[in-house]
């Protein structure tokens, strides 16, 4: 699947979680590599190893209930980052997320 991305992006950082046993969280930085405040628009994340599933709806996924991601498909997402939780879908999952702006 190819990735559209903006002409021009800045890389606000990465991130890797690797206990998705509970839902979780992402740790969006408030700030871009130099250290001036800019929050990302949006994330590209990819999980690892294992299916995930994610809600952004303020509930937390289940194992079986939320929006399915398989492993090494990347979900390129620009809604409210503070709000989107992940949960492993069967298996040892492991989430990358590169933030963007």
């Amino acid at each position: 699947m190819a990735i559209n991305l903006k002409a021009i992006t800045t890389c606000l950082g990465y991130q890797q979680i690797t206990s998705l046993t509970a839902a979780v969280g992402l740790t969006v930085p408030q700030r871009d590599l130099q250290g001036l405040n800019q929050k990302p628009t949006f994330a590209l994340i990819t999980p690892l190893t294992a299916a995930v599933r994610w809600r952004d709806d303020g509930v937390a996924p289940t194992a079986s209930v939320g929006m399915p991601l398989a492993a090494g498909v990347t979900l390129q997402y620009d809604g409210d980052l503070t709000r989107i939780r992940f949960i492993e879908n069967g298996g040892t999952a492991e989430l990358n997320i590169s933030y963007y702006a």
